[in-house]
């Protein structure tokens, strides 16, 4: 621990101890001192601070300061009572701020107290209650602000964390003020109860004990009373003071004395108005001129200087303006910044507009936020933010979506339309035909009026901001292991580190490297194969990282172990898995053409037979897909590498499965085999 650490404690130790503990006089003085000094501190900073969090400790502050003094005002009351003396401090305060006159240091009391309860603590109580209720109703809102930010990319990763920060910070903060406002109304009471203690039983001390007579008593006691209730009750003014301050600048974005002089005298024209009525006060009326005038004068003055700074401003701010965007344009980062290229683009005519502006009613940002989850969910991986933008070189009613700087789709959109997917070749209604772009079937854009018709006729019909968020759903769904870099797998495995330490220090940085994990990973998403149970991958390659470094061998025996969960995928709740089984000639021939090498294994298959093994499997496809069923291949481990390898190109929709990823419980049946003669 530091030592501004250990001071602190001991401190807090000492307040503690204060309570139980007589002091002597020279030490309550120095204390008291003390106390005075910290709550002019406080003040202060309240007045200089910017932002509600910029004094975040604010309320811990409040408790610790009045158990302070309220330690203090326990021992000067044991002083007080026990030895008639509480030290020089509070004699001072009972004679000289009082000038001897015990009943008028009693009204000045008295009054502190009612300012202090009734007045300051009484409003600040009331306002962060209020504020606090109000900030913890509006998180939603902004919270949802800030994701729409971040997903049109007008704030970085970074930013969004910082503001989520902020609010969630501003929100324990108001709530902590809500709670320390009634430290100080408490301190308020406990300050009154002290001096009728102070007054009632010293005066019983010193008629009994030390056989003073009423008057005497009276008199020393009252003076103690009151010295030690002002140097209790000032701090504690000071202190809540400050807690209005706090809780009543929430609207304010510089610290007290800019603000007040920004905002208050902002308009020299009501200075002038002042400046007048004071004159006419102290002529008409037998106020004293040399007051008035003066007054009048300075505010008239004042009001001269705001309007001759206002002529100068425009001039210098544009000048000011135009070096600061020319140094700018000049400045070898603003070059930097263009070199950066955003992992997830959607870009839109102008047209289109409507689609993201909030205002009139486009709710793209919000189901980019659910496409985010709903990936996360899906696949595992946490999706990099969406940078939303217009490109006036689009056409006006047609988008584009980019993955790392290269174009991945292209669509087009009628917003005054809704498209229509018909389930077989039904042409009944009327329509624009168009492709649905996320799975390239056949389509119609149709207008409101025959809307109802299509859906009787069996039509699927969706509105444009459904079909490009699923347009959109689908890229990044296909490119997933693109998204998937170093940097990205390094979060994953710090993630997955908080509750599985061991596991990912057996593998990382030594069997495998990070650059090796997301190889591995990038093949499983490659083939849509979800990495979110990232336990049970890394147990994999924990156990196989030793015997190969290859990325291809290692991904087999990862999806070995996520059979059940390869299976579940596929199945979609189906008593049996329909599959396309591939012939024991089939297989051979491609085992036969696996080339081994230092650098990995590859399928080295002579073109002829590579074409006729290519029009057996799409064969079979096509006639599994005239049935309405999904088609799947299947074949045996040793061979679906490389069989994978072979139909990717020309296949990459269709998933290429072996027996080990298989569920043994899982009933299969055959409806096809790829087969060659």
């Amino acid at each position: 621990m530091q030592i501004r650490d250990l001071g602190v404690l001991a401190a807090v130790i000492m307040v503690v101890a204060m309570l139980i503990i007589p002091l002597p006089h020279w030490l309550l003085s120095f204390l008291i001192i003390i106390n005075i000094t910290l709550a002019l501190l406080v003040l202060l900073t309240s007045m200089n601070m910017k932002e509600a969090l910029d004094f975040s400790i604010f309320p811990t502050v409040i408790l610790l300061l009045t158990l302070f003094r309220l330690a203090l005002s326990v021992s000067t009351t044991r002083a007080i009572l026990a030895e008639g003396d509480a030290g020089k401090v509070v004699e001072t305060f009972g004679n000289f701020v009082t000038g001897g006159n015990i009943l008028v240091g009693l009204v000045i009391f008295l009054l502190l107290v009612i300012i202090q309860f009734i007045v300051i603590t009484k409003g600040s109580e009331r306002v962060a209650e209020v504020a606090a209720r109000f900030t913890l109703d509006a998180m939603p809102g902004k919270q949802m602000s800030i994701d729409a930010d971040l997903n049109a990319g007008m704030i970085s990763e970074k930013e969004a964390r910082e503001r989520r920060e902020k609010v969630s910070g501003e929100a324990d903060f108001y709530g902590a003020m809500d709670g320390a406002t009634k430290f100080v109304k408490g301190d308020a009471i406990a300050s009154i109860i002290m001096v009728g203690i102070n007054l009632l039983f010293g005066m019983i001390i010193g008629m009994i004990q030390m056989e003073l007579s009423f008057a005497e008593a009276a008199s020393k006691y009252s003076m103690l009373t009151v010295g030690d209730g002002l140097v209790s009750q000032i701090p504690a003014l000071l202190i809540s003071t400050a807690t209005g301050i706090v809780v009543t600048r929430a609207a304010s974005k510089g610290n007290l004395g800019s603000d007040i002089t920004a905002q208050l005298f902002a308009q020299s024209k009501l200075l002038y108005v002042a400046a007048g009525t004071i004159l006419l006060l102290g002529l008409f009326t037998p106020i004293p001129d040399w007051i008035t005038i003066p007054i009048a004068i300075a505010l008239a003055v004042g009001a001269f200087l705001m309007d001759r700074k206002k002529e100068e401003t425009p001039e210098e701010i544009m000048e000011f303006e135009e070096e600061v965007a020319s140094d700018t344009m000049k400045s070898p980062e603003n070059v930097i910044n263009l070199l950066n290229v955003d992992p997830i683009e959607f870009e839109f005519g102008y047209g289109l507009i409507p689609l993201v502006d909030a205002a009139q009613g486009g709710d793209l940002l919000d189901r980019v936020v659910m496409i985010r989850r709903q990936l996360a969910l899906e696949l595992g991986i946490v999706i990099p933010i969406v940078r939303i933008r217009d490109n006036i070189q689009l056409q006006p009613n047609e988008y584009r979506i980019k993955i790392k700087g290269n174009e991945m789709a292209r669509g087009e959109l009628l917003l005054d339309h809704y498209l229509a997917m018909s389930p077989g070749d039904d042409n009944s209604i009327d329509g624009i035909d168009t492709i649905e772009p996320s799975f390239g079937l056949p389509a119609k854009w149709i207008t409101e009026a025959v809307k109802e018709d299509a859906e009787m006729f069996g039509y699927t019909v969706v509105d444009p901001p459904s079909v490009v968020s699923t347009h959109l759903t689908e890229i990044i769904r296909a490119n997933a292991h693109d998204l998937l870099g170093r940097q990205e797998t390094k979060q994953l495995i710090d993630h997955l580190r908080e509750t599985h330490a061991i596991l990912v220090d057996d593998l990382i940085p030594t069997p495998l490297s990070i650059g090796e994990v997301q190889k591995v990973l990038a093949k499983l998403l490659r083939e849509n194969v979800s990495i979110r149970n990232l336990p049970i991958i890394f147990e994999t390659l924990a156990d196989y990282a030793k015997l190969t470094s290859d990325p291809d061998i290692l991904t087999e025996y990862v999806r070995q172990a996520l059979a059940r969960q390869i299976t579940s995928q596929f199945i979609n709740g189906q008593q049996a898995l329909k599959v396309i089984t591939v012939s024991a000639k089939v297989e051979k021939l491609v085992a036969d053409s696996i080339q081994q090498t230092d650098h990995g294994n590859y399928l080295a298959m002579d073109p002829q037979q590579s074409q006729f093994v290519l029009e057996a499997i799409a064969k079979e496809v096509e006639r599994v897909s005239y049935t309405e069923q999904s088609p799947i291949i299947l074949c045996s481990p040793g061979v679906r590498l490389y069989i994978r390898q072979l139909t990717e190109r020309y296949f990459p929709q269709v998933p290429i499965l072996s027996y080990n990823e298989l569920d043994a419980a899982v009933e299969i049946q055959s409806v096809g085999v790829v087969n060659v003669e």
